[in-house]
């Protein structure tokens, strides 16, 4: 008889520690999933909730450009989100990456921005509601009158807007 509680005593004692043993291992592994799953969750709910819309743009045969952009999502977008989103403009066939600058008349190849209807004073957000107004300076060689612009807008959660418009 006491031969069997010691082996029944054993054999509980070695399913503790191969449960202990199985818990340690696993664990981490869940943990890590799990945190995987919350962060491309977040960010799908960031992507869902950031909308933007298009709702003016002229470009003038020299080059020069406006485009106006309104945040129609529930997202508020620093303003330094928006300097390092991607802007690809020139004709539908050969348009080029543009880069960012702080000028207030951007050179060649270059775009700036300013949000319109700042509420109240400048919080460093593009507010829901809130217009941005874009600045930039295409190649003048290719846009003459006539001929189609095209402007895309990608910010950096990947949402993007793009439109194609006649040059004046």
């Amino acid at each position: 008889m006491s031969s069997e509680t010691f082996t029944t005593a054993i054999f509980l004692i070695t399913a503790i520690v191969a449960a202990a043993i199985l818990v340690n291992a696993f664990f981490p592994v869940i943990y890590s999933a799990t945190s995987t799953f919350t962060e491309s969750s977040q960010n799908t709910d960031e992507r869902l909730r950031t909308d933007i819309k298009i709702v003016n743009a002229h470009t003038v045969s020299n080059g020069d450009s406006k485009i106006w952009i309104k945040n129609i999502g529930s997202t508020r977008i620093a303003d330094t989100e928006i300097s390092s989103s991607d802007i690809y403009f020139g004709i539908p066939t050969d348009f080029t990456y543009m880069v960012y600058t702080t000028e207030e008349a951007p050179p060649k190849g270059q775009w700036t921005f300013t949000i319109r209807e700042d509420a109240g004073t400048p919080n460093e957000y593009w507010d829901s509601g809130e217009t941005l107004e874009i600045t930039l300076k295409g190649d003048d060689s290719q846009l003459s009158i006539g001929n189609y612009a095209y402007f895309q807008f990608v910010v950096p959660n990947g949402v993007s807007v793009s439109t194609q418009y006649t040059v004046s």
